[in-house]
């Protein structure tokens, strides 16, 4: 659930939230004459712009091999960390908190096309907005498939989409358009992995490529009656998830020529933005569909030293099951270093622009590791046993969230 708004002082006039229609005016204003792109590279050592024939994958994003063993994580240990030139010293991103709408699993393709529509149009509105053009626009997680916990297994992997795909060929073609950054979240299904389902966070390159293409970490467990996630998590394939990607991408951090970021759509593991500032990560996203805190947002910012942002779906009244009583919309927000907020979106939760600017070459001046005095709390991490074992849907992939719950409601450890 949101949190509530307490900190509506807290925006600056010129990094204020913009309405739907506020996009869309803009949006109309601009059409479809915006230069094509700025020439700007990308991460480092991605791929050359995604070509007609298919989007590229940048060799760091999850999907290429990587070193199995814990010497091949990309994180110094003199506090300093890897990073590739900025391309300017303030970047501008936006938080495009826009809709989520379920697709018919039963024939997906219409409401598949219908969503990737809607967000190429707010991709559109905000490049289009009083605000100028974006180096990076963040949606929430699900803004092309939408979200239902009546979905089966056989559900979700119909509607799921391939990255790259059809629909990330299209979002490609207006990441070159702008010459910005474009991450989502979405339902995913892959070769590699055959009947898994898939949580990913990707980001798509200024040239068109994916450059990061990241699992969600774990699910959280034991937290509703008779329903459970059947999602495939990295914990919850840990070992695979390893032989085949390495320990680095584990916890990924993409160097890109706006700053080091990392994604995700895990909520309240503070482990996991901590471990992603050892290894230099200067911009924390996280998508939501509800169910986040607005203290962690804040808190993974000051203890880390880092920005910190999430985005959430907008309150949508055409999606399957809405209730309007429901509190799981909007509050999407950015934090700076200090916990300070930068802006936020406005209380009515509706469909709206986040727009902040990050003065990124000053922090990255000053930003080194987090200083952890690991030597008193590490007996402490090596002798803790975790609620729920590693590796649980290696051999077993339930069907539905019912079929997940009856699985491993005898699989914690704890009493």
């Amino acid at each position: 659930m949101s949190d509530s708004f307490d900190e509506r002082s807290g925006r600056r006039n010129d990094e204020r939230a913009l309405t739907r229609r506020d996009m869309l005016q803009a949006s109309v204003l601009v059409g479809a004459g915006l230069a094509a792109g700025t020439g700007v590279a990308g991460a480092q050592g991605a791929a050359g712009g995604g070509a007609a024939g298919g989007t590229a994958i940048a060799p760091g994003a999850i999907g290429s091999k990587g070193s199995k063993g814990l010497d091949g994580i990309n994180q110094r240990q003199d506090g300093t960390y890897e990073t590739v030139p900025l391309r300017k010293d303030v970047v501008t991103i936006s938080l495009c908190q826009t809709r989520v709408r379920a697709v018919d699993a039963k024939n997906p393709k219409p409401g598949l096309r219908d969503n990737l529509r809607h967000m190429l149009n707010m991709i559109d509105a905000a490049q289009g907005s009083m605000f100028g053009p974006k180096d990076l626009l963040f949606f929430h997680e699900f803004p092309i498939t939408g979200y239902s916990n009546r979905w089966d297994r056989a559900d979700a992997l119909r509607l799921a989409i391939e990255v790259p795909g059809e629909e990330t060929e299209e979002i490609s073609k207006k990441a070159r358009q702008y010459g910005c950054y474009i991450v989502f979240g979405t339902y995913a299904r892959d070769k590699d992995w055959p009947n898994h389902l898939l949580s990913l966070t990707n980001i798509i390159g200024p040239g068109g490529e994916i450059v990061g293409r990241s699992w969600k970490a774990r699910n959280i467990k034991g937290l509703w009656p008779n329903f459970e996630l059947f999602t495939s998590t990295i914990h919850d394939n840990l070992d695979q998830f390893v032989e085949m990607y390495g320990w680095d991408k584990v916890v990924p951090v993409y160097r890109t020529d706006i700053g080091n970021i990392t994604t995700t759509s895990t909520q309240r593991e503070p482990e996991l933005p901590r471990a992603a500032a050892m290894k230099g990560c200067e911009l924390f996203l996280r998508t939501a569909t509800g169910g986040f805190s607005r203290a962690d947002v804040e808190a993974t910012a000051i203890y880390n030293n880092m920005y910190s942002c999430v985005v959430n779906n907008a309150v949508s009244r055409d999606n399957p099951g809405f209730f309007a009583s429901d509190d799981n919309f909007g509050g999407s927000c950015i934090y700076d270093p200090q916990g300070r907020l930068i802006a936020q979106a406005g209380p009515d939760n509706e469909e709206q622009e986040v727009v902040g600017r990050l003065p990124m070459a000053e922090l990255r001046r000053r930003k080194r590791q987090p200083v952890v005095h690991m030597e008193l709390w590490k007996p402490m991490f090596d002798r803790y046993v975790g609620r729920y074992p590693a590796n649980l849907f290696k051999d077993t992939m339930p069907a539905n969230g019912q079929e997940a719950f009856a699985y491993l409601r005898d699989k914690a450890r704890w009493k």
